[in-house]
């Protein structure tokens, strides 16, 4: 996907107006009304606009899973999506809300909390502007402070994508740094790379970890080579053994451990058909590393 460096030449693109497709993320669930209120808004801003979810099963108040869930589907969509990330621990606080276009020609609107810190970090913002949360917002809810989701967000989101709202003139210019989470990089030691485990692919309980494909193959290790897989938590062990290098889950036996390159091509840990994270308790963070060595 092409990176723009000029935010004058992107603009007078503006690809937002002819995609006229909005994207939620938040941490809201479906079990009530929070998800169809937002689209709700978004569709009587626009009726031609074309509605979509990412996720809305993010863990509450978690700003990281928000952040790794973004850069993870931001890309594959076309430049000129807008999406709308509210996971917004600090709503009605004096935090930012931040109206951005990354490089790459998407648009995001979300609190400037850390949600932005992997598509900063992989992507890259060409500019970032404060949402004006007093004209900038449904007609009507001056008098709430708690849902932002569905008043400035979903709304300024839509009002971008149906081409009604110039970006520019979204709220003030403010330089490009967002607010971000520590994001740290994978270490190589001699034959050794540390690393940390990022997320869960939360359905079937795999690890996916912050090193890339390349550092790992760099190390001279090829599919069906055993590695030595060694997990701790600070610096308490939680697992230590031997898995082979697979292309897919099949290679091995129901319940038996095995490393794959996952979707983003990323080293990633699983037990074929049974779940790894809660077969040996392991979480996600910067507390949680991971070294492999070949075996």
């Amino acid at each position: 996907m092409k990176n723009f460096e000029n935010a004058a030449e992107l603009k007078k693109l503006a690809p937002w107006k002819d995609r006229k497709t909005v994207v939620f993320m938040s941490d809201f669930g479906t079990s009530d009304g929070a998800v169809s209120a937002m689209h709700g808004v978004a569709d009587q801003v626009c009726r031609d606009l074309r509605i979509e979810d990412l996720t809305h099963d993010i863990p509450q108040f978690d700003i990281w899973q928000a952040s790794y869930r973004l850069i993870q589907t931001l890309e594959y969509w076309a430049p000129g999506t807008v999406f709308v990330c509210v996971v917004d621990p600090g709503v009605g606080s004096e935090r930012e809300s931040v109206v951005v276009l990354t490089k790459s020609g998407h648009i995001i609107v979300t609190p400037d909390n850390g949600t932005l810190s992997h598509v900063n970090r992989k992507v890259g913002i060409l500019e970032r502007r404060r949402i004006s949360e007093v004209h900038n917002r449904l007609e009507n809810s001056q008098g709430s402070f708690t849902f932002h989701g569905r008043d400035i967000y979903a709304y300024t989101g839509a009002r971008i994508a149906a081409g009604i709202l110039e970006f520019e003139d979204a709220g003030k210019l403010l330089d490009s740094r967002p607010v971000t989470l520590r994001v740290t990089d994978p270490l190589v030691d001699k034959e050794e790379i540390d690393g940390t485990i990022d997320v869960l692919d939360i359905r079937y309980g795999s690890l996916w970890t912050n090193i890339p494909d390349s550092l790992f193959f760099g190390l001279g290790i090829d599919y069906g080579d055993m590695v030595r897989v060694l997990i701790c938590k600070r610096d308490r062990l939680v697992y230590g053994y031997t898995m082979p290098v697979c292309r897919n889950f099949t290679e091995v036996g129901v319940g038996q451990p095995l490393l794959y390159i996952n979707s983003l091509l990323n080293v990633g840990i699983a037990l074929n058909q049974k779940d790894f994270a809660a077969t040996y308790s392991i979480g996600t963070g910067e507390e949680w590393r991971i070294r492999l060595k070949k075996a």
